[in-house]
């Protein structure tokens, strides 16, 4: 599987009124991603509140981006649970659904429980009983814990295991883990603001939520670096990372779902207990974007 580019893991959005999932403003936003040139789409990951939605949202947004994403695109849904059982089960139904890959969260609630052994046993059952092809998720601020580079390197040696997304935001260990990778085998960075230095080490792509409201940006640096071109990729970069420090890394998920409203996409309100961003820092993004001129009006 070709994991090289730039893929966005798209929001869920909900009905302002009912809390209900809204699919019309879904597949318009699934819509706009593809235009802008994404690789392709991860559905139901972090930034898509996963872990607010229930086992219907999660199919009904996968039955509706694979009827919108085109096969020159790959589709990434997020599958991860804490039972090994739970998590094969939404494998299976992913792929059922026409899932190109799952994208799988390390199981976290009994954290002091998931050694090496634990964690090698479940992903190896994941990878085992997967109809599709596996990514690793490594994202410590979320589930407390790093997937040690020894378990990432045995593990990246099954036929079905073909990457990692690694949102740590940590230079030394996506260097460690780049030094994983191998024909069949790719490291993914979630972190906008170390794109190009992940990339420069040898990354071959990103899934980023700064993606879906500066595409171009996101997609210039990649491009740049492809090109071997450092003074262009750095000069992306240096625009990007103010956005995706704040909006992404401070704001979260209330900040890329303000983000794309401001960029004229359907962004709209979090699930509870998430909060909305208050008045303050709706203003701190508008200001963002509008420095790069990429809000929809000023």
């Amino acid at each position: 599987m070709n994991l090289s580019g730039i893929f966005g893991p798209v929001v869920s959005t909900f009905d302002a009124k009912s809390g209900e999932l809204d699919l019309e403003a879904f597949e318009a936003n699934v819509r706009a991603h593809v235009a802008a040139g994404l690789r392709g789409l991860v559905v139901a990951g972090s930034t898509g509140e996963a872990a607010l939605l229930d086992d219907d949202e999660r199919a009904a947004m996968v039955e509706r981006a694979r009827a919108t994403v085109p096969g020159d695109r790959l589709l990434i849904v997020g599958a991860g649970a804490e039972s090994t059982r739970a998590t094969v089960r939404r494998c299976r139904d992913a792929g059922a659904a026409g899932a190109d890959a799952v994208l799988v969260v390390s199981p976290h609630y009994y954290t002091a429980a998931m050694t090496a052994d634990a964690l090698l046993g479940h992903f190896r059952r994941v990878a085992d009983e997967s109809p599709v092809p596996v990514i690793l998720y490594n994202i410590p601020k979320y589930v407390g814990f790093t997937i040690s580079p020894s378990v990432v390197t045995e593990l990246s040696t099954h036929g079905n295991i073909v990457g990692i997304k690694d949102s740590s935001g940590d230079r030394d260990l996506m260097t460690v883990y780049v030094n994983t990778q191998g024909r069949n085998f790719a490291v993914l960075t979630g972190s906008g603001s170390l794109l190009h230095t992940a990339l420069h080490v040898g990354a071959r792509g990103a899934i980023l939520a700064v993606a879906l409201f500066a595409p171009e940006l996101s997609l210039a640096v990649f491009d740049a670096v492809a090109a071997g071109d450092e003074t262009a990729a750095s000069a992306a970069q240096a625009r990007l990372t103010p956005m995706a420090s704040t909006i992404v890394g401070t704001l979260g998920v209330g900040g890329v779902k303000a983000a794309l409203d401001v960029v004229g996409l359907r962004g709209g309100a979090v699930r509870p207990p998430l909060r909305p961003l208050g008045k303050a820092d709706r203003a701190r993004v508008r200001s963002l974007l509008a420095e790069e001129s990429l809000a929809a009006s000023v």
